[in-house]
């Protein structure tokens, strides 16, 4: 054996430790698929637990995950292809490409009846502000306020997956500061308006078919639903139960650019590889660059509170430490507890799924579980253990 492969089977023996702890610990996960690439290719591929804790299928590497929010990263390339093409700008507004954007109002308050008090915004909403999340969208798990003026106004729940789901309202000005909600649904219909096809369609031909990305989509197809993992909830004692019921719409009425796809953990690390490679086979060297770097000026992203405690609990990645935004990914501005350097990229999806990109030493990895609500202890202690054990067999 070579060093080499002596270090590659150490590391292994280390992650594969971590995720049999990760579903065999009390309130452990009832499985998770986690991966470990390099710019060349994935250096850890491990799965442990069940994709469904009634029926005891076992979770293997190919499972397939409702992607959440880490589809976000996905639809924000894409625009950032067209910014390279010169179809878009990021100073344009929103309503140059999508008309319906006009409508959206900037919520003041409510009346005594509870009917919601609106204005018209003084700024146009940008792409850019949809992009660094400054545009006042929120989602209604996390404001108490965007539920509020949903049942107000009949606005279907966001994963209703339609358009008319993200036409809610703008909880203050435009660029006044960051605030995470459905600002990425809105960039994938100005993808889709301005190539002139869904979403799913832009994607599979800027960014799947150049990647070799085939088990991934907006669809379920029959093989990728036969390995589908069933989200399961954790109530307030911790029990977890199977929910084979909670799937988004298939086929969607829209593809959702902020949350809509399903995919292997396989294929997404393609994705992760890509930007570790300054956009390979798919964007510019120096648009990569554009996207690792913090957009938000002297604003700050931080943290969630939630409003809907069977979907998210409050939480904030490394509360403590600074956190800034790109084009679409979350940057730490200091070097992080697990060992990932100051200036890396991470992002989560709403199931518990957690992936960070580290350009400087060119690694990233992904850990996927299907868990609500958001911000499971179990769930992301397992993250932290896993990035935590690569950056210390990379300091071997």
């Amino acid at each position: 054996m070579t060093s080499n492969e002596i270090g590659k089977e150490t590391l292994k023996n280390t992650l594969d430790n971590i995720l049999a702890n990760s579903v065999s610990r009390a309130g452990g996960v009832p499985g998770v698929v986690a991966m470990v690439t390099d710019c060349e290719g994935n250096i850890y591929e491990g799965a442990a637990g069940v994709r469904d804790s009634s029926t005891q299928q076992p979770m293997t590497t190919d499972t397939v995950f409702c992607l959440f929010s880490t589809t976000k990263a996905l639809t924000g390339s894409m625009l950032m292809k067209m910014v390279e093409e010169g179809k878009v700008r990021l100073d344009d507004p929103v309503k140059e490409y999508v008309p319906e954007m006009a409508d959206i109002m900037v919520l003041e308050g409510f009346d005594p009846d509870g009917q919601p008090k609106l204005s018209k915004p003084k700024t146009d909403v940008t792409i850019n502000m949809l992009m660094l999340h400054t545009a006042g969208f929120g989602y209604e798990f996390f404001s108490t306020k965007d539920r509020k003026y949903r049942e107000a106004k009949d606005v279907p729940p966001i994963m209703a997956s339609s358009f008319d789901a993200v036409k809610s309202v703008l909880l203050f000005e435009p660029g006044e500061r960051w605030n995470y909600g459905a600002n990425i649904d809105w960039v994938g219909k100005v993808v889709e308006n301005v190539y002139g096809m869904r979403l799913g369609e832009a994607m599979k031909r800027e960014i799947f078919t150049p990647l070799d990305m085939s088990d991934i989509g907006f669809s379920l197809s029959p093989s990728m639903t036969e390995r589908r993992a069933t989200i399961h909830t954790r109530d307030q004692e911790g029990k977890l139960t199977p929910n084979p019921h909670i799937i988004l719409p298939q086929p969607p009425e829209m593809d959702m650019g902020g949350h809509g796809l399903y995919g292997s953990i396989g294929e997404y690390m393609k994705f992760i590889r890509m930007i570790l490679n300054d956009g390979s086979g798919v964007l510019k060297p120096e648009t990569v660059s554009k996207m690792a770097q913090n957009g938000l000026g002297d604003l700050k992203s931080g943290g969630w509170v939630s409003s809907d405690p069977t979907v998210a609990n409050d939480g904030e990645f490394f509360p403590g430490f600074p956190k800034s935004w790109s084009y679409t990914f979350q940057v730490n501005e200091t070097p992080l507890p697990t060992g990932r350097p100051a200036g890396q990229l991470m992002w989560a999806g709403l199931a518990n799924l957690f992936y960070w990109i580290d350009r400087e030493n060119g690694i990233g990895g992904f850990w996927s579980t299907q868990i609500f609500p958001y911000q499971d202890p179990s769930s992301y202690v397992g993250y932290l253990e896993f990035e935590s054990a690569v950056y210390q067999h990379l300091k071997k």
